[in-house]
């Protein structure tokens, strides 16, 4: 199974915007979470394997993770969406849209084990110019074991320091 992701959205972020302890390159201790296209689908892939730091009991992955990577991807996968719409793709030299979370809802649905790889998918819809629903999947392996639906906002310039 691909672990990497050779092009992602997250490379491409302005550097002033790229600290999200997430999915933020710059971030020396982030997770530094890939979000790409999956395939040739119009869904999206970020793919982690959580360290053993990041348990919540011995065996298992600690939840506030798989939130972050729920998040982390949803706000990637709106930018891949709305940089396509707008007539890019990632590398084109256009930097891509950046968006900030409006609501995140996740569902545990099994225990995440401790070591395995973690694939989230995901699929966007628009539900305004500046907001974007999220729809992610997270396997551990091959079994689900967690969703959320996220809503993402196009980040105000107030975000950026000038």
């Amino acid at each position: 199974m691909k672990e990497y992701i050779e092009k992602a959205v997250q490379d491409y972020y302005a550097e002033d915007i790229a600290w999200c302890y997430g999915c933020g390159r710059l971030h020396k201790k982030g997770h530094h979470f890939r979000t790409g296209w999956l395939d040739d689908t119009n869904q999206t892939v970020t793919y982690y394997r959580p360290n053993e730091e990041q348990i919540g009991i011995p065996g298992f992955v600690y939840g506030g993770l798989i939130a972050s990577l729920i998040d982390c991807h949803s706000m990637g996968s709106a930018a891949l969406v709305l940089h396509r719409k707008n007539g890019h793709e990632i590398g084109d030299g256009t930097e891509p849209p950046r968006f900030v979370t409006g609501s995140l809802h996740v569902d545990y649905l099994k225990p995440t084990p401790e070591g395995a790889l973690l694939k989230a998918i995901g699929i966007v819809e628009e539900i305004h110019p500046k907001k974007w629903k999220v729809y992610t999947e997270m396997f551990a392996n091959d079994t689900l074991c967690a969703k959320g639906e996220v809503v993402a906002v196009v980040m105000p310039d107030t975000f950026i320091k000038k």
